[in-house]
């Protein structure tokens, strides 16, 4: 079997773990034991909300005859899945657009015709946050976008961002979660993560969740990255200063939840898929180590990281002997500079970054994929290179330092035909790296 081969498998094992036409069933059996009957509202938002949307029709189908099933699910363009009691809404990510604020301001009506003893049900799944895009009063769709370009642009880590957008929207933080509180309903949300600690807080900013952050972090976190009144819309920074006074109320939080019926699930992980790439390797000769599931941090410094422990490793041997694979998990970022414009994603950039930082280790072989299929502003989930690969680029003097200094991952990795290309994985459990030392 080539290397090519394994990295590709143990990818299809992390993706197959966090499938949620398997994992949605097995947890509505376990939350549901005796059925459903009644009223019940599903909504959710997210790259594998649609998915899991047409998971549970077919659950609810054998299993909740006497259930009265309608809802309204956002998830990105080109993540759709075929219902038929469930309407599925495709909008932009991760920027918003107004397809988004259509379905949200939809998600935000059913929620509030929910009445006593109905059951509402929320699906929910990384890149949530901004297709849950129903600003608060005063706030614009186009102030959310221009909002979010700008923390994307900064390079603020995932969980900074989403504590702004939490503050900014009628939904995110724990916002639709006391709406059916109000209403006298019983709230029970399934969760995949994509976030570091699982938290369900940070999986699509919690719309069900109580949140642990406050207006004055959100100002904190634009004040961090010099965002001012030149990158953020005056409304935003106002809206925010309304909460630091008192003004506006707070997002939810424990103590709204008391004699409240309001679980969060969490379903899938990304240590879970970590875990099972881990099983497969070890069934071909690979001695696993999985690194964790929380690393976090410029890609090109965390593969040069990666590079150090494989390095280590395959000279001196001393805690764990080749054949082995590291394994893991997180979310990377990447900041351009200015005038740049870049192509591919995170996980490019780092294996890039990793190919760079070991020109003398011609024993290795890599993969790094978002598991939602989607890398960055291309169409590729991530890339993979072999001892091979490195060869080839040699051979034909396609230099990864001159493409790393453009953060043209995704050229380097198409010039060679070692892309990932899975196309929308319809489930989203953060980002997956191995790296084979032979």
């Amino acid at each position: 079997m080539t290397q090519e081969t394994i990295l590709k498998n143990a990818f299809a094992a992390a993706l197959a773990v966090a499938d949620p036409q398997k994992i949605v069933p097995e947890h509505l059996g376990k939350i549901f034991p005796n059925g459903l009957s009644g009223r019940c509202v599903v909504v959710g938002a997210g790259k594998a909300s649609a998915s899991m949307a047409s998971a549970l029709e077919r659950h609810a189908k054998v299993h909740w005859p006497e259930a009265q099933l309608e809802g309204v699910v956002l998830t990105r363009y080109g993540h759709g899945s075929p219902t038929s009691h469930i309407k599925i809404i495709e909008a932009g990510h991760p920027v918003p657009d107004q397809a988004g604020m259509d379905g949200a301001k939809a998600i935000f009506a059913l929620a509030n015709q929910l009445q006593q003893g109905d059951v509402l049900i929320a699906l929910v799944s990384g890149g949530g946050s901004s297709l849950l895009t129903l600003p608060q009063d005063g706030i614009s769709i186009d102030d959310m976008r221009i909002t979010t370009q700008a923390l994307l642009r900064s390079g603020a880590p995932i969980e900074e961002m989403n504590i702004v957008r939490k503050h900014l929207s009628a939904i995110l933080g724990g916002n639709l979660a006391r709406v059916a509180i109000d209403r006298g309903a019983r709230v029970e949300a399934l969760l995949i993560s994509d976030v570091t600690g699982d938290s369900p807080a940070d999986i699509a900013s919690g719309p069900c969740a109580a949140d642990y952050s406050s207006y004055q972090d959100a100002l904190d976190i634009l004040a961090k990255y010099h965002l001012n009144t030149e990158q953020v819309p005056t409304s935003v920074l106002s809206h925010l200063q309304k909460g630091v006074a008192g003004q506006i109320p707070e997002t939810l939080k424990e103590t709204d939840l008391n004699s409240a019926h309001v679980v969060n699930h969490v379903i899938a992980t990304a240590h879970n898929s970590l875990e099972a790439a881990a099983t497969y390797i070890k069934s071909v000769g690979y001695q696993p180590i999985i690194l964790g599931d929380t690393i976090t941090g410029e890609a090109r410094d965390v593969a040069l990281v990666h590079a150090a422990i494989a390095r280590e490793l395959s000279g001196y041997q001393s805690w764990a002997k080749p054949p082995v694979a590291l394994i893991s998990g997180g979310e990377c970022t990447v900041t351009l500079p200015p005038g740049i414009v870049g192509r591919g994603g995170r996980c490019s950039e780092f294996l890039l970054a990793l190919l760079a930082a070991t020109p003398d280790m011609s024993n290795i072989a890599g993969l790094a994929a978002d598991t939602d299929g989607i890398d960055g502003s291309e169409k590729n989930a991530g890339a993979w290179f072999t001892p091979e690969t490195r060869r080839t680029a040699h051979a034909r003097d396609i230099r990864p330092s001159h493409f790393l200094a453009a953060h043209d991952c995704f050229g380097f990795f198409a010039d060679l035909s070692a892309l990932v290309e899975t196309g929308p994985t319809l489930t989203n459990v953060n980002d997956f790296r191995i790296i084979l030392i032979d």
